[in-house]
């Protein structure tokens, strides 16, 4: 991921960049993920999170959790005795604790504030470590896989994930239209910050998808892994087994 391409103009990190961007949208990120995707990214989550059916993980990390969308679903299809979720949003965090207090499952789920390319776990910890639209915003994407694969178990799988760019006409142009110009005017109306929305189409540009980011994973040290392209190819699944 290029280090380059961050949410605003300033001297700040891209990681405290993100963070803020995350806390100026975490309350409407919820409505605004479905409404924009027409409701689409919730069968591409039961997809993803359907990946790990076979191994039953027990212990499951969900890092870049947001507000823990992708966690409560691995509730309903895997029921493992426990997640984790960390964001290095706290406005992100507030809404997922706001939301576990209400479903009443505080004693699977929990949440803290953790950075991806420093996770505050032992080696080897986790059955299974999820990531849903997150990683295209690692400050360092290699170094925050890599941190991932430490924290996983030995024959742990990892799933991501992450918007793709579609090749073929013409749901490549209509996506990038939809992208660049219709997406970022209404993120600003429901959000009151268009530069997250422009950010979004541009963070998905200048990630390495498809058989590249595959590549990255088996330098780690990621072994049998696999990509599989959703919707023409607008969302993609990966999954790697330390």
């Amino acid at each position: 991921m290029n280090p380059q391409i961050t949410p605003y103009s300033s001297t700040e990190t891209k990681k405290e960049q993100v963070a803020n961007m995350f806390n100026n949208i975490s309350g409407t990120y919820d409505f605004l993920n479905h409404f924009l995707s027409l409701g689409i990214d919730i069968i591409w989550r039961k997809k993803a999170i359907k990946e790990l059916l076979s191994s039953k993980p027990q212990k499951i990390l969900d890092v870049a959790t947001g507000t823990g969308d992708f966690a409560f679903e691995s509730i309903k299809i895997l029921k493992p005795q426990q997640i984790i979720g960390v964001d290095i949003s706290e406005g992100m965090l507030k809404v997922a604790r706001k939301k576990i207090a209400e479903r009443n499952l505080g004693d699977v789920f929990s949440v803290q504030k953790g950075d991806s390319e420093g996770l505050n776990f032992e080696d080897n910890t986790f059955d299974a470590i999820t990531v849903a639209f997150g990683v295209r915003n690692y400050e360092n994407l290699e170094k925050g896989l890599t941190d991932m694969y430490r924290v996983l178990k030995p024959g742990g799988k990892v799933v991501i994930l992450e918007f793709s760019k579609p090749r073929a006409f013409p749901i490549k142009q209509f996506y990038n239209f939809y992208f660049k110009h219709i997406l970022p005017s209404i993120g600003k109306v429901f959000s009151k910050d268009k530069k997250a929305y422009s950010y979004l189409e541009e963070s998905v540009q200048a990630f390495p998808d498809g058989r590249d980011f595959t590549t990255l994973m088996e330098k780690i040290g990621y072994q049998h892994t696999k990509h599989r392209s959703l919707t023409f190819g607008i969302s993609a699944i990966y999954t790697g087994v330390k």
